[in-house]
C-alpha cells in the first residue's frame, strides 16, 4: 500500500482517518465516496489514493485496527487471576474502550457486509478471538463455582451486546460518568452469571496469556 512520506502525509492520512470514521458512521459506507472524504479534509480526491487504494482498503483498515485495539486493550488490562476479577475488568475494558471510539465502533459493527468475503473471514476470526476471552473466563468461573452458567456461548453473546450497545446512549455530559456506568453494567453482568458484583480493585501483577493477533 503507497504511502506518502513526511509530516504532512501523515497528518492528512490521520486526517482521512478521522473523517472517514465519522462520515461513515453516520451516512453508510455506500454513501461516502472517496470525493466526498476528500471535500471532508480539504485535498484532491486523487491524492487520497496515496494512502489507500480503494476505499474498501480504508474500511478494512479501520475496522482492522479497531479489533487489533481492543484485544491489545485487553491485553494490557487482563489482571490474570480469579475468573470474576477478570470477568470484572472485561467488563470495564470494554465499555471504557468503546465509549471513547463511539464513530469507529459504529463502523466496526456495522459495516461487516460491505466486506469482501477473504476480509470479511479476517475481521470475524478477530472478533471470535476476542470474544473466546469472554467464554473462557466464564467456563472457568463455572467450573470453579463463582457462576451459574449453562451455555458459555450464549452467555458471552449476551454480554458483549449489553456492554457494546452502552454507546447507543451514552454521553459524557450526562448525569453518569463512564466509570460509574462500567460499574453498573459490571453489577448488571455478575446477576447475569449468578455472581454478586464485587468492588473493583487495581489489576493483580500476576502471569496471564496474551491473546495475540
Amino acid at each position: 500500500m503507497a504511502r506518502t512520506t513526511g509530516s504532512f502525509g501523515e497528518k492528512t492520512e490521520a486526517a482521512l482517518r478521522e473523517a472517514a470514521v465519522e462520515l461513515i458512521a453516520r451516512h453508510g459506507y455506500e454513501a461516502v465516496s472517496m470525493r466526498r472524504l476528500a471535500a471532508a479534509i480539504g485535498v484532491q480526491a486523487a491524492a487520497l489514493y496515496n494512502y489507500f487504494p480503494t476505499k474498501e482498503d480504508l474500511l478494512f483498515t479501520l475496522m482492522r485496527e479497531h479489533m487489533e485495539g481492543l484485544i491489545a486493550a485487553w491485553n494490557a488490562a487482563d489482571p490474570g487471576g480469579p475468573p470474576r476479577e477478570r470477568l470484572a475488568a472485561f467488563v470495564e475494558n470494554h465499555i471504557v474502550f468503546h465509549v471513547e471510539r463511539r464513530h469507529a465502533t459504529h463502523v466496526s459493527n456495522m459495516e461487516l457486509r460491505s466486506l469482501a468475503p477473504e476480509r470479511l473471514t479476517a475481521m470475524l476470526r478477530l472478533r471470535s478471538a476476542y470474544e473466546k476471552v469472554l467464554r473462557q473466563i466464564l467456563r472457568e468461573g463455572a467450573a470453579a463455582g463463582d457462576f451459574a452458567v449453562e451455555d458459555a456461548t450464549l452467555t458471552a453473546m449476551a454480554i458483549i451486546q449489553m456492554i457494546t450497545g452502552v454507546i447507543v446512549w451514552f454521553r459524557p455530559d450526562e448525569r453518569l460518568s463512564v466509570e460509574e456506568v462500567a460499574a453498573t453494567y459490571h453489577a448488571m453482568t455478575m446477576r447475569l452469571v449468578g455472581a454478586q458484583p464485587m468492588r473493583r480493585r487495581g489489576a493483580a501483577n500476576q502471569p496471564r496469556e496474551r491473546l495475540d493477533v
